[in-house]
């Protein structure tokens, strides 16, 4: 997929130099245009999981404004979370989707349940936690067949990610979607950190 890309990344993807969004993460480079994502990703869904109202002064008085959290996801590996405002609720998610493909994070899967230890890649490798403000959540393997025990809104964003098999729980302001969005995507981005670590563990 062509675009006018303005960033050194952008134009990159354009001409093929990379092909991969694995490369991008390697490479450390931030991902500054949504269109590098359409093209290294172009089978990601997306999720809306709230829409409210907001209120800002300006000159004039008060103006109401629509805010909309999405995730996005391709089920293989891949998801994010985004927040767009806008003068209505249609121009909000579109604002909020293209914001979330700035922040996509790769989820690494395994087969970290002792019960299980099947080899495949339908569940986490280990446990995991997360935290965004008041809000934690720990996310652990679960044996093949268990599906995901999750609330809605994480059961949204694991399954986005591609995951199978998951155990939850969660403290704190559970009810604070955008907190449990971040704490969730914030455990699974941790698993980025110890990739080498993991490899072994899925391969055993």
């Amino acid at each position: 997929m062509d675009w006018n890309a303005k960033t050194e990344l952008g134009r990159d993807v354009v001409s093929g130099k990379v092909k991969s969004f694995d490369e991008v993460v390697r490479s450390g480079r931030k991902i500054l245009e949504p269109g590098i994502i359409d093209a290294l990703l172009p089978a990601l869904d997306d999720e809306v999981v709230e829409v409210s109202s907001t209120q800002r002064m300006t000159a004039s008085g008060r103006k109401m404004l629509m805010r909309a959290v999405v995730i996005i996801g391709d089920k293989n590996g891949h998801v994010g979370y985004g927040i767009g405002k806008g003068a209505e609720t249609k121009t909000a998610i579109a604002s909020a989707i293209q914001n979330a493909k700035r922040n996509i994070v790769s989820a690494v899967s395994g087969c970290g349940s002792w019960e299980c230890g099947c080899g495949k890649n339908h569940s986490l490798p280990r446990t995991i936690k997360g935290k965004s403000g008041d809000t934690e959540i720990v996310l652990m393997p679960a044996p093949r067949g268990t599906g995901i025990v999750a609330g809605a809104v994480s059961k949204k964003v694991l399954t986005l990610a591609g995951y199978k098999d998951v155990w939850s729980k969660t403290k704190g302001r559970t009810r604070n979607v955008l907190n449990l969005v971040r704490a969730t995507i914030k455990a699974l981005n941790s698993l980025n950190q110890l990739k080498g670590e993991l490899k072994n563990v899925s391969s055993s």
